[in-house]
């Protein structure tokens, strides 16, 4: 199948399938449409955890056994912030802080988002398109037995210990997607869905109505890859959550919460399997550059499997 291809993505596991996309597809052919529920200010300052740690991916600086961050990342800012007793909960390494001031600066100079990312990746020589899901404020809320929490105290501060009841995305309902996104799906011949957490880090893209609408009118097949392997998350609070949600831990589960919105599945190999939906298996665990590209190859071909 070619064609504009249209990746919806949150942090970890789904710049993984985007980077194998970007060696199965030619890269003016892709759009990265990116979470931006996780943004929060730390110690005055802007952060986009889903989009820089797809930044970094894609231009070869993820530190990719930490699973955040940089590669060869140095801490003398924390250190002395730590020192004069300030919130350390949430690192911020010495380079990574470069994106954050650069980021800072221009917001408050009137530039949205999605234009500054657009320089950031030009900037690195990524030759696709990487679009934040809004320039309007949207946060992640978590309802949990520890009260209401903002997403990053949840996930980073409490390590996802709290458990969970509801999840909110506040400021989602008035919020437009940015300049690009729905001319990125209307124009898409396939849309993925990456193996991203589906509560947390990509029902705040569906929870933008005008996107939801978009993908509903596609012209091409919506395919996800599933986040689950072995029946378990690889990482993340994917499997915690959906118990505490009451859901099952399986396929079916992942399959329901997408609904009409979804044509094709890519599964774990030996995997339980939904019915009624078309279904890809394959080797989900993503390692290696080669597992990249296969995943986002099993994703593609399902997609043109739906097709017809």
């Amino acid at each position: 199948m070619s064609g504009p291809v249209v990746v919806i993505t949150g942090g970890v596991g789904g710049a993984k399938l985007v980077e194998g996309l970007t060696h199965a597809i030619p890269h003016e052919q892709l759009t990265a449409i990116v979470n931006t529920g996780d943004d929060f200010e730390h110690l005055g300052l802007p952060i986009s955890p889903d989009i820089d740690t797809l930044l970094y991916t894609l231009s070869g600086r993820a530190n990719a056994s930490q699973g955040w961050g940089r590669e060869g990342e140095s801490w003398s800012f924390m250190e002395v912030v730590r020192s004069l007793g300030g919130e350390d909960w949430f690192n911020l390494g010495d380079g990574d802080l470069a994106l954050h001031v650069l980021r800072g600066a221009a917001l408050r100079a009137g530039q949205p988002l999605s234009a500054i990312i657009r320089r950031f990746a030009l900037n690195w020589n990524l030759g696709l398109t990487i679009l934040p899901m809004s320039d309007d404020p949207v946060a992640t809320w978590i309802e949990s037995d520890q009260g209401a929490l903002p997403f990053q105290r949840y996930f980073v501060e409490h390590r996802c210990t709290p458990r969970v009841s509801a999840i909110r995305f506040v400021g989602a309902e008035s919020a437009s997607p940015a300049p690009g996104v729905i001319a990125a799906i209307e124009a898409a011949q396939t849309i993925l869905i990456a193996p991203s957490n589906p509560w947390l880090s990509v029902d705040p893209l569906l929870a933008l109505p005008a996107l939801r609408v978009a993908l509903e009118r596609r012209n091409g097949p919506l395919v996800a890859v599933s986040p689950l392997v072995a029946g378990t998350a690889v990482k993340g609070p994917t499997a915690k959550l959906m118990q505490e949600l009451g859901l099952p831990v399986n396929n079916a589960s992942i399959a329901a919460h997408y609904g009409s919105l979804l044509d094709g599945l890519v599964i774990h190999e030996s995997d339980d399997a939904p019915e009624g939906l078309a279904i890809a298996r394959t080797n989900t665990l993503m390692q290696t550059p080669q597992d990249k590209l296969r995943v986002a190859q099993a994703a593609l071909d399902l997609a043109r499997q739906c097709a017809g």
